[in-house]
């Protein structure tokens, strides 16, 4: 008997050595994610103000069936300040996150201005959250699009209870990203 008890002759103990002998060939690619992590009052005024209106915004969520409650807040490069909230509803594929939430008003009403920064917190029956949430993976595809659409980095703070975790760009947490580049 050969490997995993297959017969050497067999084709199943062929295909066997043959990914094995393909897996050697393969390369490792190391990927580095730098993510800072400080409390809320090491940060300057501007980021606490917008941290505090995601939490505030976390109010103004709709969670019926999760009962977890998100609350984003962007600033555009002009200043302007815009919250979103999650929206769920008993369709799930049709629920709204928070991030999408304050994006999406931000390109209807404010279309030529570039979002600068995102805060997003969330809280669930027991108050807000020990470990700072991140953005899903459609929430990420979409603030990719924004910092390729404008050539302009988005600071986004993650907060917790326990901290902020402070992420330079999306592209920090969306390794291997796919982008329009990805089409050509």
């Amino acid at each position: 008997m050969g490997i995993g008890g297959l017969n050497p002759s067999s084709s199943a103990f062929l295909s066997c050595i043959a990914l094995t002998l393909f897996l050697d060939f393969m390369k490792d690619i190391t990927l580095k994610v730098v993510v800072k992590f400080c409390q809320l009052d090491e940060l300057d005024e501007n980021a606490q103000k917008l941290i505090n209106k995601a939490i505030a915004a976390t109010e103004n969520s709709y969670a019926p069936y999760s009962h977890f409650h998100v609350g984003a807040a962007l600033r555009l490069q002009d200043g302007t300040e815009i919250i979103g909230a999650n929206q769920e509803n008993a369709a799930f594929p049709v629920t709204l996150c928070a991030e999408r939430s304050a994006i999406f008003n931000a390109q209807s009403n404010y279309p030529k201005l570039p979002i600068t920064h995102l805060a997003i917190a969330a809280k669930n029956e027991s108050g807000i959250v020990n470990t700072p949430v991140s953005p899903c993976g459609s929430c990420r595809q979409v603030l990719l699009e924004m910092e390729q659409r404008y050539h302009q980095k988005i600071m986004i703070y993650l907060y917790g209870g326990n901290g902020v975790y402070v992420v330079d760009s999306i592209e920090d947490i969306l390794p291997l990203s796919f982008t329009d580049d990805s089409m050509r």
